[in-house]
């Protein structure tokens, strides 16, 4: 009778043991702990110090200066929805503006979202390189912020006539979190300022996109002007 493999195989295994004596490991465990009980001490010690200082910022620091700060940006924010750009930056007496929220409430939402708004008073204001340092150290949390920031950058670069590094943050912002509102606005400055360097094959590709990809957008139903435009140069 021909032996069945499997059966040889399973017969033939020796069982692996666990060698481990786990009573030594405990022991010798327990005995370094008496001789370096201090050290040990010392140690644990101070990792709780530690976490308990980091608790003690966030609950009596951190999270009291972030709701002071949402106070104190309310005012500003108002008076910039209002087109009080001045009062919206420097407060009005009463209440602080965007400049003293961002320097005194760094490290907060409130602070980080004053150099948006900064930035975009500053760019209003014909203030280019400020408007560019506030929004370039503007964190987006959102999409449209996010977008919007980089494109305002590249608004400054394109004053200040510097068409490359505007054209980079105008394509910066197209592709940024791509979406029907943003994207084909940016795209036309690509293409605008393509356009303006005579680099009129590269601008058709950019209103191209903007006919293919957003053809429900606002740009896309004028692009059509744009396009035989540069055809007629190239």
């Amino acid at each position: 009778m021909a032996k069945n493999p499997q059966t040889e195989i399973v017969k033939n295994t020796v069982p692996v043991r666990n060698t481990m004596d786990w009573g030594k490991i405990y022991q010798d465990l327990e005995s370094y702990a008496l001789v370096n009980q201090k050290k040990l001490t010392i140690i644990i010690g101070s990792i709780l110090g530690v976490i308990l200082l980091f608790l003690a910022y966030i609950f009596l620091y951190q999270k009291p200066k972030e709701v002071d700060a949402k106070n104190q940006i309310f005012k500003a924010e108002q008076y910039y929805a209002e087109d009080s750009l001045d009062k919206a930056l420097k407060g009005d007496g009463n209440n602080i503006g965007f400049e003293s929220v961002e320097s005194k409430f760094s490290g907060t939402e409130p602070g980080n979202l004053a150099h948006y708004y900064l930035g975009s008073i500053y760019l209003r204001k014909g203030e280019f390189q400020k408007a560019i340092d506030q929004l370039s150290d503007y964190n987006a949390k959102d999409d449209l912020t996010g977008s919007l920031s980089l494109g305002m950058i590249g608004d400054a670069y394109s004053e200040l006539n510097n068409f490359d590094k505007s054209l980079e943050y105008y394509h910066k912002a197209e592709s940024f979190k791509p979406n029907n509102f943003t994207s084909p606005m940016f795209l036309m400055k690509e293409g605008l300022v393509l356009e303006k360097l005579n680099k009129n094959s590269e601008a058709l590709e950019v209103y191209n996109r903007i006919k293919k990809d957003f053809n429900e957008s606002s740009q896309a139903r004028e692009i059509d002007k744009y396009i035989a435009r540069v055809n007629q140069k190239i």
